[in-house]
């Protein structure tokens, strides 16, 4: 059931990415949807459920867009994976817990991005930091702690505690 309605969550959050989001910009940049989408699942859900929504969200993306195989599975992946690590070992996770997550793993994800497009000297990797990467994290958290914020009572934090998903 979960992987049913994590692939219709994918079949939702990729074609919003790749359409309407195209106007909804910042300096340039757009946020990653499966990027927070990845990491509110394995905040709230666990390591598991983060990599296997983050997986299909990258597979679905780097069927669809025109950019280099394999690195949004692995970035999408990944990035669920380790919210699912870090929101496991949290007692109870805030909007700030939440926001500082996001803007790590972000900053991680955009950081592989930026590698692969092998920069030529430090000068490119610091404007790329600075253009791209920081306000790529900025919006991804904001994004990721206003949709916890609305989301909050349908996974609240005592429900997990009672259900055992601690």
């Amino acid at each position: 059931m979960k992987f049913l309605l994590y692939a219709l969550l994918a079949l939702a959050v990729v074609p919003f990415q790749t359409t309407l989001l195209h106007y909804v910009s910042i300096l340039g940049v757009r946020p990653d949807l499966g990027l927070v989408a990845a990491c509110l699942v394995g905040f709230l859900g666990g390591e598991l459920d983060g990599l296997i929504l983050g997986l299909i969200l990258g597979c679905f993306q780097d069927m669809l867009s025109a950019g280099d195989l394999w690195i949004n599975v692995v970035t999408k992946g990944g990035a669920g994976f380790l919210a699912g690590l870090a929101g496991r070992h949290m007692a109870h996770i805030t909007p700030a817990v939440l926001t500082v997550g996001l803007v790590i793993i972000s900053c991680l994800s955009s950081g592989v991005f930026l590698y692969a497009m092998n920069p030529a000297g430090i000068d490119e990797i610091w404007m790329g930091v600075r253009s791209t990467v920081l306000v790529q994290a900025a919006f991804d958290a904001a994004l990721g702690a206003g949709l916890y914020l609305i989301f909050r009572r349908r996974w609240s934090d005592d429900r997990m505690v009672t259900d055992g998903a601690l």
